[in-house]
């Protein structure tokens, strides 16, 4: 029998272009294609500033955005309750799915998956896990509140009322049984890599409930190399993503002014990330006074964000991808975009970053949070003149999004 799909999100790619966002849209694309479907659709939450009205419309064919939110987020509560079990459920009535595919609960809630469930028991939920919001109510980055923003190795209701002291070791109780009663309906869950399924098994999730399967990427060729003179090195260096307080912007920028003002003339870094005004203000000024001296230097550029179609054009100019991110990261999408790109990369040593690139083999790590490391590790890079090539020769093709959706559409199969 052929499926019928609906992809839901957090997000909208036309209105935010996070990592989920944008992998939950691919896939739904996929999906289409795929012989094994019947038909498919995309639900979004809606984030255009209309408000929280709980109202489901449709963006295009087969395509519609839902202007849900959370009114609590310590138990991913909805802030608009009637249309889960109205709105909500009248477009499944509409659509008929087989399968409900969600991407992420944020801004939305979990009480829709018991709707589901509710309405028809025999559709299938499936559920990719894109961070660790069910572990840690931190924003689901698994790093402590407070200005060391220190790492989090699992769950522990004493050191979660340390970063929240307004909630009793009871809360948090209460919120893993919230969190795991919604997650218990799942019929599957989906992890981008191996490093989040293994901190959500010991959460508990079921080994055999849950599979690792990459984010898909374009099957466009790799970007040619740079063209370099003779005598010039590959020494130009690339952040794209997010400008927040865990990408680690901080660090590299900290990296470069650890640097003589000699080292730093062989050196070129571009900054392609968005969203550094909606941080707070002290984060703000830090990272703007660190960039001031070494943009005026040359070192620095800040060309500042772009759109996904815009990404390889920038790449052309690029020879090396920097994610020197301070948390854990589950499977940065930059990381795949740069190896479909042909390009190396250099990044922290921890999470799924450490998983992703192969240190020596297609990328080189740094020791996560330490701007000298890396330092060193962009002089490496300058200095090394067979380093760019040997590195280049080992980047694996990542898995394509027909590939991705073929990986899925097995998985459902055996639920």
């Amino acid at each position: 029998m052929k499926q019928r799909i609906l992809v839901v999100s957090h997000g909208h790619p036309d209105f935010s272009l996070g990592g989920a966002e944008i992998a939950a849209y691919n896939l739904f694309e996929a999906f289409k294609k795929n012989e094994n479907v019947e038909d498919t659709w995309f639900l979004a939450r809606a984030d255009r500033g209309r408000g929280i009205t709980g109202q489901i419309h449709k963006r295009r064919d087969n395509e519609y955005l839902w202007e849900q939110g959370v009114a609590d987020w310590h138990l991913m509560k909805s802030a608009h309750q009637e249309s889960v079990t109205t709105w909500f459920v009248d477009l499944l009535k509409s659509l008929k799915p087989t399968v409900v595919h969600i991407h992420h609960y944020a801004h939305i809630g979990l009480e829709f998956i018991r709707a589901i469930k509710k309405y028809d028991s025999s559709i299938k939920v499936y559920l990719t896990l894109h961070e660790y919001m069910a572990i840690c109510k931190h924003n689901g980055q698994m790093v402590k509140t407070g200005k060391e923003m220190k790492l989090c190795s699992s769950e522990s209701y004493d050191e979660c009322r340390g970063c929240f002291p307004e909630n009793t070791a009871e809360d948090f109780w209460l919120r893993k049984h919230h969190f795991k009663s919604a997650f218990d309906l799942a019929d599957g869950f989906i992890s981008p890599s191996e490093f989040l399924r293994q901190r959500y098994l010991n959460w508990g999730i079921k080994q055999d409930d849950i599979v690792v399967i990459e984010n898909g990427q374009s099957d466009l060729p790799p970007i040619a190399p740079r063209p370099i003179a003779e005598n010039e090195t590959r020494n130009r260096f690339g952040y794209f993503g997010q400008v927040n307080p865990y990408k680690g912007i901080d660090i590299l920028l900290e990296a470069l002014r650890s640097m003589t003002k000699e080292e730093r003339k062989l050196v070129l870094v571009e900054i392609h990330g968005s969203n550094l005004e909606t941080q707070s203000g002290d984060f703000q000024i830090k990272i703007k006074k660190l960039a001031k001296k070494l943009i005026a230097e040359g070192c620095l550029r800040w060309v500042g964000p772009y759109r996904p179609d815009e990404q390889r054009t920038r790449l052309k100019e690029i020879d090396w991808v920097i994610v020197p991110s301070i948390w854990w990261e589950n499977s940065p999408m930059v990381i795949q975009e740069a190896f479909t790109a042909g390009r190396p990369l250099i990044v922290s040593n921890i999470g799924g970053m450490a998983e992703k690139v192969q240190d020596g083999v297609d990328g080189l790590h740094f020791s996560a949070r330490n701007p000298l490391e890396l330092a060193n590790k962009l002089k490496y890079a300058v200095s090394n003149i067979t380093l760019w090539n040997d590195l280049h020769q080992n980047i694996a093709s990542p898995l394509s999004y027909t590939e991705c959706a073929e990986e899925h559409m097995a998985f459902f199969e055996t639920r």
